[in-house]
């Protein structure tokens, strides 16, 4: 399929590693103009480098800027005026119990998962609809339905990201842009592995025993039975951010190897 890509200017905030990048990768793959975001100008270097030796030629540039403040998404606006595709990839997690999580770590996790995806979506949304095209994509997560009783905080971002996703759908209704939701489930990454490695070391086990671990006690539910690859789950969001998913708006569509035990 052609999803039309060539030359559409793309935003994926913190692209330079996991999911993030995957999904940049698979944008520039499909013609897009991608620009990465990070947190240090060594990481996007190093992601640019990455991407730039993958697909000889392409059309990337990289961010460096911390885009959970409010300081860090105006220096990506001075750099970058329009796109036309916005990717809210940005996120953060940890396991805390409840009773130990702070104020500051709900406030934490509320302004880098959500209040970063609306600061972004607010600033480059309104071109896209005056343009009459343009797609805004949240990876958001099947912990937004699946609350994790080891991240209650985590899952109340990941729920916060749908009702925005959905309102502003209806927000740009009939404006020729789409708005939805991703909902990955467990996902290996970079960072995802190196943490299983390093509760293996802890724990005296191996890490294929720490993964077992993992689906039958944290996510007993997944039909997979195994962590999906990050490519996985970008190939969903490329497609979504695709000329072919045009009448696909509002919605929030898991890719999360059957771990949500409901058929909505």
């Amino acid at each position: 399929m052609d999803l039309k890509l060539e030359n559409r200017r793309a935003l994926v905030t913190g692209s330079t590693a996991g999911i993030g990048y995957a999904i940049a990768h698979g944008l520039a793959t499909e013609g897009a103009q991608v620009t990465l975001t990070g947190r240090s100008q060594a990481s996007v270097d190093a992601a640019l480098q990455r991407l730039k030796k993958s697909l000889p030629g392409v059309q990337a540039g990289g961010i460096a800027a911390d885009c959970a403040s409010a300081a860090g998404v105006e220096v990506v606006f001075a750099r970058l005026a329009e796109v036309d595709i916005l990717v809210n990839n940005l996120g953060i997690y940890e396991r805390r119990a409840f009773f130990d999580i702070p104020d500051t770590d709900w406030l934490r996790l509320f302004e880098t998962n959500v209040l970063s995806g609306v600061r972004f979506a607010r600033h480059y949304a309104p071109g896209m609809a005056k343009r009459g095209w343009g797609r805004v994509l949240f990876v958001s997560s099947e912990s937004a339905l699946n609350i994790p009783k080891e991240m209650i905080h985590y899952g109340m971002s990941k729920t916060a990201q749908l009702a925005v996703s959905r309102g502003l759908a209806m927000e740009l209704a009939g404006s020729g842009v789409t708005v939805n939701a991703l909902l990955p489930g467990p996902t290996r990454t970079e960072n995802t592995d190196r943490l299983r490695a390093e509760r293996a070391k802890a724990a005296g086990k191996t890490v294929q025993e720490i993964e077992a671990d993992f689906f039958a006690h944290f996510r007993p539910t997944s039909l997979l039975r195994r962590f999906t690859s990050a490519e996985e789950v970008a190939n969903l969001a490329v497609y979504l951010c695709g000329e072919g998913a045009s009448a696909t708006t509002g919605a929030a569509l898991r890719v999360d190897g059957g771990v949500v035990n409901q058929i909505m």
